[in-house]
């Protein structure tokens, strides 16, 4: 099934109530990460849990693993790895391959209603993060799902991207995650506290369970470069399951 692009302008939804900070879709908080427990709870995850945040420093570069920065985003035969799947570290309604080194990890949302909002963005909730730092990059794939199942991908997008205050240059592609229906969307995030806009990107897929949105973001655009071919091989090799 052929793509199809449409764009949009800058969005302003409203900020959070403790004020204007970047939402986790935007993949950096303003600099510090929703870091998670060692659980392996289902999609939604469980109550308790180690909830700390985790700040990472900009200009802090991580040695790149072997093979150059490509290493970071490419799986091996030998150890290619999946997530989503019974016995994974996130249960999720998909599943998917990881690049290299890349490790899963689930989120279990506790009492802290803080880092609770900062879990959800519009109708979908922070399940699992991905780690790119064991494979010598600074960020993360998301995965967040939903329980209404009455919504397309792109609205789910739309929803998701309403709830992000720094989002611009917004484009919606209409396209299939491995065999799905899918809708993609790629967006930059500005704010003062940066140096210049940052990519993002993330796509979304219906499920009988609800949607599932993986996202990708990084510590800046170099990152998000960097990053970029293993969010690819999650969008190639996404199925249900």
């Amino acid at each position: 099934m052929g793509d199809r692009s449409t764009s949009q302008g800058s969005r302003h939804a409203g900020g959070l109530a403790c004020g204007d900070r970047s939402r986790a879709g935007t993949g950096d908080f303003r600099g510090a990460q929703f870091r998670t427990g060692h659980g392996h709870g289902g999609a939604g995850g469980g109550v308790g849990g180690d909830h700390r945040l985790h700040v990472v420093r900009p200009g802090r570069r991580r040695k790149r693993p072997e093979g150059g920065p490509e290493a970071a985003g490419r799986g091996t035969e030998r150890d290619p790895g999946s997530v989503g799947g019974s016995g994974s570290a996130c249960a999720l309604p998909v599943t998917f391959d990881l690049a290299a080194s890349w490790k899963p990890e689930a989120v279990q949302l506790g009492a802290d209603d803080a880092l609770n909002e900062l879990a959800r963005q519009g109708p979908v909730t922070l399940v699992c993060e991905i780690d790119a730092k064991p494979a010598g990059s600074i960020g993360f794939l998301r995965v967040w799902t939903g329980d209404r199942a009455d919504r397309t991908p792109h609205q789910v997008l739309e929803a998701f991207l309403a709830d992000e205050p720094n989002a611009g240059k917004i484009t919606y592609t209409d396209t299939e995650a491995g065999t799905l229906p899918a809708t993609e969307v790629g967006y930059t995030i500005s704010s003062e506290l940066l140096d210049g806009p940052q990519k993002k990107r993330a796509f979304a897929v219906s499920t009988p369970r609800g949607p599932v949105v993986v996202h990708l973001g990084g510590l800046d655009s170099a990152e998000y470069e960097e990053m970029l071919p293993a969010y690819q091989l999650a969008k190639r090799t996404v199925r249900l399951g």
